[in-house]
C-alpha cells in the first residue's frame, strides 16, 4: 500500500532515491515507465509541457484564474467550455466575460439544464434541500455532452457538486481543468475545513 501522505522522506522531490521507504511507489519500475513514456505521447506532450511552463511562469504570483487563462492561450485553445453550478452562475458570469475579453470563444453551461424534476431519477423526497417542492436535478452528464456537441477545446467546471463534477469530468470529450471547488460553507474554500481540522472544525469533520 502507497501511503505518500504520510511521508516524511520526500525521497522523489529531493532526488534523493536511495532513501526511498520500503512502500515507495517509485520502486514500482514498470509503472513508473510507463507513465513517463506517457508524456511522449503527441496527446500529452505539449499539453503537459505548457501546463509545466505555467506553473513556473505563474508561481505564487498568478491567480488559478489567470493561470487558466494563460494556459489556454499557450495551447492555442479558441472555444472554451464553462460548466458551472446554479449558485455560481453571477461568478461564472463573471468568467464567460473575462475569458471573451481576452479572445475566447466562450460556451456555457448551467447544472440544471433539462429541467429534470429529481424524483425521475430516483432521487427520495426526504433528501431534497426543500422536500415537496419542485427540484430540478443536476445535470453533469448533458453539460458535458452540450460542450462535446459544440467541439469546445478545453472545459472549465466551476463549483459542481461532489460526484457530479465527477461524472462530468468521465463524459466529456475535451480535458477539463477546476476553477472552483463548491464548498457552500467556507465560501468555496475547502481547505478551510483542512486547516481547521484539529481545532474549529474537529467536531463537524467526525
Amino acid at each position: 500500500m502507497y501511503t505518500c501522505a504520510n511521508c516524511t522522506v520526500l525521497a522523489c522531490a529531493n532526488n534523493e532515491p536511495e532513501k526511498m521507504p520500503k512502500n515507495c511507489p517509485m520502486r514500482n519500475a514498470s509503472v513508473m515507465e510507463a507513465a513517463r513514456a506517457g508524456y511522449d505521447l503527441p496527446e500529452n506532450h505539449d499539453f503537459y509541457v505548457n501546463c509545466s511552463a505555467i506553473e513556473g511562469l505563474g508561481y505564487c504570483q498568478w491567480p488559478r484564474l489567470k493561470e487558466t487563462v494563460e494556459f489556454c492561450k499557450r495551447m492555442g485553445y479558441h472555444k472554451l467550455g464553462l460548466a458551472f453550478c446554479k449558485g455560481l452562475r453571477k461568478e461564472a458570469r463573471i468568467v464567460a466575460d473575462l475569458l471573451r475579453a481576452q479572445g475566447f470563444e466562450v460556451v456555457s453551461v448551467i447544472c440544471k439544464t433539462g429541467g429534470i424534476s429529481k424524483e425521475e431519477v430516483g432521487i427520495p423526497e426526504e433528501v431534497k434541500i426543500h422536500p415537496g417542492e419542485f427540484e430540478a436535478m443536476c445535470n453533469p452528464i448533458a453539460q458535458a455532452k452540450l460542450l462535446n456537441e459544440k467541439h469546445t477545446d478545453f472545459n472549465i467546471e466551476v463549483g459542481l457538486c461532489v460526484g457530479h463534477d465527477s461524472m462530468f469530468y468521465k463524459y466529456s470529450d475535451a480535458m477539463v481543468t477546476t476553477l472552483v471547488a463548491k464548498d457552500r460553507v467556507l465560501a468555496h474554500n475547502p481547505c478551510g475545513a483542512i486547516y481547521c481540522a484539529e481545532g474549529y472544525f474537529k467536531k463537524r469533520l467526525e
